[in-house]
């Protein structure tokens, strides 16, 4: 079995990359919610890690609601991507300075 300090060690490196990621990325949109969802993959390895460590369910019970709002999050970032695209015919984040004239 894998220790608990090699899991959260995996967990670190995932999160620091999604935080890089976004840093790095900041005009990209696509590439910011690939990011953040990194950032919730490796919330999601800490939880599962701590609850075998700990030898109970209350954490795969939260990857479970982590992984209904990273969906939900995925759509609706999705959503208001086309609604940009439509808009400013890109989705750089550099191109469009406020969401009140998608309304």
């Amino acid at each position: 079995m894998i220790e608990v300090t090699y899991l959260v060690l995996l967990s670190c490196v995932v999160f620091v990359i999604g935080i890089v990621g976004v840093g790095l990325n900041r005009n990209n949109l696509v590439a910011i919610l690939m990011n953040i969802e990194l950032m919730l993959i490796a919330v999601n390895i800490n939880f599962i890690a701590f609850s075998n460590y700990h030898q109970n369910l209350e954490g795969h019970i939260a990857v479970f609601f982590v992984l209904a709002i990273a969906a939900a999050e995925a759509a609706i970032g999705l959503a208001i991507f086309v609604k940009l695209y439509e808009r400013y015919h890109s989705i750089q984040a550099d191109k469009f300075s406020s969401l009140k004239e998608l309304a």
